[in-house]
């Protein structure tokens, strides 16, 4: 478990610019890396994270996509069998949907189909998440059904020197990496990013801000949701701890467990719904790890079991810092 700290040598970026200043860090340093996706090169996507990448790097390195995301990832999966680097972009979380069947069957089992010989060394980048009143299928969070899938990494960074630390190790894993980008972050979510070669290994949580009385866990924007809530509370002399999982698979136990351990309550704020969620799977391992530390049970703030509503409704789906509050103050409430 690593604490929050201003990096020496560091240049403030928005999360946005964080991702795409590690794509041409990336392209520049491994020649294998290729990029491809819906409208990634000549536009440079629909947010400009992939921006300037083809006058850079060319046309066959950066590469515009049909509108057919098995196709997307069923060629990441040639591409890296051959022995390139691919960062295929699904425009959408939403859209995988369309090709879970690769993503699953193939892309997450290469290297245990082919008994080691083959690796499928891919990193998928895909924005989700609400507050941008996108469409339909466009904000969904789907990561517990990533997560369900043995062989996928799942890196979800929420602040911009994450962006750029996770993206980096991502794309020098030899095992594919499904990097999920919060959509609301992209521009509001600006800090210091590391100069230079900055990696962030997987399965290290991030200590946002300390505390004693009760610990919220929680990933991708709904940090920043908690550390906004975290900020409020202590101008009322409430002490929380805030912890940024960064990657759900691998996940970081021991600092889950450690944090339960000092605090003892616990809410776990996430996007998606409550339902199998994988806020579940964190109780889960609090249940596993830390049962006995626990002075309360531990509270779940979530989207609702509803197909993703239309933009008017989205500020009452999403959870909000005045939700997160009522779930703390809930569970400071109880009596141990």
């Amino acid at each position: 478990m690593t604490a929050a700290a201003d990096p020496v040598g560091a240049t403030p970026m928005n999360m946005l610019s964080a991702i795409n200043h590690t794509l041409h860090r990336e392209m520049a340093r491994d020649d294998r890396v290729i990029v491809f996706g819906e409208d990634v090169a000549k536009s440079g996507g629909v947010f400009r994270a992939t921006d300037g990448l083809q006058a850079e790097f060319g046309a066959t390195r950066v590469v515009d996509m049909p509108l057919a995301e098995g196709v997307i990832i069923g060629s990441a999966v040639g591409l890296a069998a051959s022995g390139m680097v691919p960062v295929p972009e699904i425009q959408f979380l939403g859209f995988a949907y369309q090709a879970f069947h690769q993503i699953a069957g193939q892309l997450a089992r290469l290297r245990y189909r082919t008994d080691g010989r083959l690796n499928a060394a891919v990193t998928v980048r895909a924005p989700f998440g609400g507050g941008v009143r996108t469409p339909e299928l466009h904000s969904e969070a789907i990561e517990s059904q990533l997560a369900n899938i043995p062989g996928l990494k799942i890196a979800m960074p929420a602040s911009a020197a994450d962006a750029k630390g996770l993206l980096a190790t991502a794309i020098r894993d030899p095992d594919p990496v499904m990097f999920l980008e919060p959509l609301r972050g992209y521009r509001a979510v600006s800090d210091p990013v590391p100069d230079g070669d900055h990696l962030v290994p997987f399965g290290e949580a991030r200590t946002v801000s300390e505390g004693d009385d009760l610990v919220i866990i929680a990933w991708s924007y709904m940090v920043e949701i908690a550390r906004q809530a975290a900020d409020r509370l202590r101008t009322e002399g409430v002490s929380v701890q805030v912890l940024d999982l960064r990657t759900i698979v691998p996940l970081d136990v021991e600092a889950i467990a450690a944090a339960v351990e000092r605090c003892g309550r616990v809410v776990v704020v996430q996007e998606a719904p409550e339902t199998c969620g994988f806020a579940s799977e964190v109780i889960a391992t609090i249940n596993d790890e830390a049962f006995y530390s626990l002075e309360a049970p531990v509270a779940r703030v979530s989207g609702y079991d509803h197909p993703y509503p239309v933009g008017m409704l989205e500020d009452d789906y999403v959870p909000s810092v005045e939700r997160v509050l009522a779930a703390v103050r809930r569970t400071l409430e109880m009596a141990p």
